[in-house]
């Protein structure tokens, strides 16, 4: 399959939310807080402190995306604040893709490190091999952060 990363157009919202919709990992408060992230990144682009990339297969169809941003108050820190793939085309590339679009953006940024949080849930156990795989280190994890069980894991990947 051939992957195309290219900005993240207003058009694309329908399937995004699809996207954030269907994956079980996600919560109602999360799919809202990923929705005010994108429509910051798509109705102020570069403004707003959020970015964001699609992926799209060979035939066109919206397969995934990415949003990050510079960190406030740090001159080289970038956040990776959502990163989602459509189920049937997780496992084949896409969001490795997608991350690496967003570090070489990133870095033409001027940026030097990513940092990427998440769930210390079981559930989210497939997302933190993906980033360990993807070389980011794990560097804290605060328990109960979230909620009782629920720690927060926090990663770091130096770019350049």
């Amino acid at each position: 399959m051939v992957i195309k990363i290219r900005k993240l157009k207003k058009e694309d919202k329908p399937a995004l939310m699809d996207i954030l919709h269907n994956t079980p990992e996600f919560t109602a408060d999360e799919v809202t807080i990923a929705e005010e992230v994108i429509d910051g990144s798509l109705d102020n682009p570069g403004k707003s402190g959020y970015f964001s990339l699609a992926a799209e297969n060979d035939e066109g169809v919206f397969t995934g995306f990415i949003s990050y941003g510079p960190v406030p108050m740090t001159q080289y820190a970038w956040d990776i604040y959502w990163l989602a793939v459509r189920r049937e085309f997780q496992g084949h590339g896409v969001g490795a893709a997608l991350l690496k679009a967003a570090e070489e953006n990133i870095v033409q940024a001027g940026g030097r490190m990513a940092f990427i949080e998440t769930s210390g849930k079981a559930q989210y156990d497939k997302t933190r091999r993906f980033y360990l795989t993807n070389d980011y280190k794990e560097i804290c994890d605060l328990p109960d952060f979230y909620a009782p069980g629920d720690n927060k894991v926090i990663y770091q990947k130096i770019l350049g």
